[in-house]
């Protein structure tokens, strides 16, 4: 009965149903297998047992209803085989007969399992049966939808090329309809000018006897005609009137004289009635009415009194405010409008009305501002002068928006220099007196604000030999000045000639012609330069290089340094004014190099003073520095009489030099800027080092002393240090090092002269710090040296 079964389950899978392998027992009554009885014996786990038993192949197993299957087998199998492990409670043979019913239990839920899974397949290949042959309907559709999809496609394209034929067709004959309609227009055209050639002097002729008859009427003296004495058509009689105006001035005067004084008293009659009528309509406010007006004046030697009316009557109403310039450009922009409407030559309209402004309005405005105060008030005159032209220039450049014609904006420049012109021909003579006056009374405020009487250091003569003398040996010339402090250099009154020099660029620049500009700025430029670097900064060098002292002065009060600082500041303003105001003006004119070089002039002139005068400062620093080194050091600071009792420490000399060393490295600080200030205090310092190395070979040095002498160059190259220079701080090292060959002893001179600072000095300097020594003698050290 199993091989039955076996056979018929490997039949169905070798048809796609089962795998060979698998076999699937039938239930029956008979004991459970031995192999089954060791297995529940056995200690596996429910879920390893029904894990290991295989599962159908060919894709089955991805079935969801198996997977649900086999979970349930899962549990209910560990369920009864977990019971079975409890310890048995039954009697053998009862425990054996359970065993058996799970097991046939199992074995059904296996088959029904099975079962699920052939029906499953089973629907599955017939689903698949049905997806093919609706694959197949749908290919059949799509295979005929494209046999139809090409046969419309023909179809289009044939109806394409029959309508393109037919296009051509069309355009062929549109083509001959289009020749037709040119030779019909031909002959249109020449039987036009065939019936113009006919009816031209016809017209002529018909409008000849009708002035004949008007003029008839003026032979009678009687104008009858309803065109003459009709108000409503004061249009057609200026017409014909005008007409007649025109044939009179060609006839006789002895035979119609009367006649042609009738036509033009007539025509003069009209005219005026013309310009009321265009006046009464302007009042108004009748723009339609005024063109049609002006069209007909438009022939009348009245047009122009028309245009004078018009715009006199536009001004009348139009100035009511204290600005003339803004309500001359509200004027225009209105009128511009206007005046486009009314007048077939609105251009020339505009630029009669802009003139008759310019020429009334503008000019008698602008010559009562200036005249009134042009000989009383210099400064009122150039400021008024500055801002009329600069207004007037102003308003035309709003103006030149408008159309006045081929060429407005030499028109409005015309207009602009026949106001200006008689001002600004003598204008840089008044820009320049005024300059002069204006610097010298700054500067002349500020001296006496100083109760200072300036002196007078004129150039020439003794003067310039001085001065050479004076740069060849920096010797004082004349006897000192004590100024008490004052540096006579005043940054109120340079920021004024600034000030002013700054406003008569700006004037030059704008009321000069450009090809007179470079030599006018030229001009101010000399100005600035004699007030500003001659009058006030030089004369204050004058005054702060007479003010030092001489060398063997015993005050330390020096001032020039404080000169030197303001006149560093002051020059920066000045440059700066140089590159922001002139520069621009000269950036293309020969006078840009004249005052390239007269500013290098300047410089070299102040800096050969300068230079002067910080060196003769210097000596002075050095001789008062000296005065304190000969007043407060003692001989018996370096050799003491109870060397027992001497405190090592820097001398009181040493204290007061360093103190006034420090301030003056801090004022020279202040005083300068830029490599100006090392190269100053390069030069102190050297000269402070000499100074100290002269002053400490003057005395003999005992043990002790040395070492106060070591104490003190201690303390000034601690002072070198705040010069914040290389070379001085290692002048005052060597100077440090030679100062230990004054305690060495005698055994180590040897060694310590060959050191790192002395070891490239000549053997002549370390021989002399040696001879300082109060044991030279004694201790034979001249031994060394020979």
């Amino acid at each position: 009965m199993k091989a039955a079964n076996s056979q018929k389950v490997r039949e169905k899978n070798a048809s796609g149903s089962l795998t060979a392998s698998t076999t699937v027992p039938e239930p029956v009554d008979s004991p459970c297998p031995s192999s089954c009885e060791d297995t529940l014996k056995s200690e596996l786990d429910p879920a390893d047992v029904i894990a290991s038993m295989p599962l159908p192949p060919d894709g089955n197993e991805f079935l969801p209803r198996s997977f649900k299957c086999k979970r349930l087998l899962i549990s209910i199998l560990g369920l009864l085989i977990g019971n079975c492990r409890k310890k048995p409670t039954l009697p053998d043979s009862f425990r054996t007969t359970e065993r058996r019913m799970m097991t046939l239990n199992l074995m059904t839920l296996l088959k029904v399992n099975v079962l699920l899974c052939n029906r499953l397949l089973e629907e599955f290949v017939n689903h698949i049966e049905e997806l093919k042959m609706l694959d197949e309907r749908i290919q059949r559709r799509v295979e005929k939808l494209e046999q139809q999809c090409q046969k419309e496609a023909k179809e289009f394209a044939r109806k394409v090329q029959e309508l393109q034929k037919s296009n051509q067709i069309a355009f062929q004959h549109f083509q001959e309809l289009d020749e037709h309609i040119s030779y019909v227009a031909t002959k249109v055209c020449h039987l036009g000018d065939q019936l113009e050639g006919v009816n031209t002097p016809r017209q002529r002729a018909v409008e000849a006897q009708k002035l004949m008859k008007y003029f008839n009427e003026f032979l009678d003296g009687e104008l009858k005609s309803d065109v003459f004495t009709n108000p409503e058509k004061i249009k057609e009689a200026a017409d014909i009137i005008q007409k007649l105006h025109l044939i009179a001035q060609e006839l006789p005067f002895d035979r119609f004289a009367e006649v042609k004084s009738k036509i033009a008293s007539k025509y003069h009659d009209l005219e005026c009635q013309l310009i009321q009528e265009f006046t009464n309509a302007q009042r108004r406010g009748e723009i339609s009415r005024m063109r049609e007006v002006a069209a007909v004046l438009l022939h009348f030697k009245g047009y122009a009194h028309c245009v004078d009316v018009y715009i006199k009557q536009c001004q009348e109403v139009s100035y009511f405010r204290n600005d003339l310039f803004e309500d001359t450009a509200t004027l225009c922009q209105r009128v511009n409008k206007e005046v486009r409407e009314v007048f077939s030559n609105p251009e020339n309209v505009m630029a009669k009305l802009i003139q008759n402004i310019f020429e009334i309005k503008l000019q008698s405005f602008i010559r009562d501002r200036l005249e009134e105060c042009k000989k009383s008030d210099a400064e009122e005159y150039l400021k008024n002068l500055y801002d009329l032209y600069t207004r007037t220039t102003s308003l035309a450049s709003k103006l030149a928006e408008f159309d006045l014609g081929t060429d407005k904006q030499t028109f409005l420049a015309k207009m602009i220099k026949g106001i200006f012109l008689s001002y600004l021909e003598n204008y840089i003579e008044i820009e320049t007196g005024y300059l002069k006056t204006r610097s010298s009374m700054v500067l002349q405020r500020y001296y006496d604000s100083k109760n200072h009487q300036k002196r007078s250091y004129g150039s020439g003569g003794i003067q310039d030999l001085k001065e050479r003398i004076r740069q060849r040996t920096n010797l004082p010339l004349g006897p000192s000045i004590d100024t008490h402090g004052e540096t006579f250099l005043s940054q109120e009154v340079v920021v004024n000639l600034l000030q002013e020099t700054r406003q008569a660029f700006e004037r030059c620049h704008r009321l000069s012609d450009s090809s007179d500009l470079p030599k006018n700025a030229f001009r101010i430029f000399t100005i600035l330069v004699e007030y500003l670097c001659v009058e006030h900064i030089d004369y204050a060098l004058e005054i702060g290089l007479a003010a030092i002292p001489s060398t063997d002065s015993k005050t330390g009060a020096l001032y020039f340094l404080d000169v030197v600082q303001q006149a560093n500041t002051i020059f920066h303003l000045f440059d700066k004014q140089f590159n922001d105001h002139l520069m621009p003006l000269l950036s293309s004119s020969p006078k840009l190099t004249e005052c390239l070089q007269k500013k290098k002039e300047v410089i070299e002139q102040m800096e050969v003073k300068l230079d002067t005068g910080i060196d003769r400062t210097l000596n002075c620093m050095i001789g008062h520095m000296k005065h304190i080194l000969s007043v407060e050091q003692k001989k018996t600071d370096f050799k003491p009489e109870d060397e027992n009792n001497v405190l090592i420490q820097y001398t009181n000399a040493c204290v007061k030099v360093c103190g006034y060393v420090r301030k003056q490295v801090e004022k020279n600080r202040n005083s300068m800027d830029g490599k100006n200030v090392d190269t100053v205090l390069t030069e102190f310092g050297v000269r402070f080092h000499r100074l100290i190395h002269e002053h400490l070979q003057q005395y003999t040095y005992s043990s002790m002393g040395g070492m106060l002498a070591i104490c003190d160059v201690a303390e000034y190259r601690k002072c070198a240090k705040e010069f914040k220079i290389p070379l001085v701080l290692q002048l005052f090292d060597t100077l440090h090092a030679l100062c230990n060959l004054l305690v060495v002893a005698p055994d180590n001179l040897k060694q310590v002269c060959s050191g790192e600072h002395l070891t490239n000095l000549d053997k002549n300097i370390l021989h002399a710090f040696v001879q300082l020594r109060s044991d030279y003698r004694s201790a034979r050290l001249g031994r060394h040296f020979s």
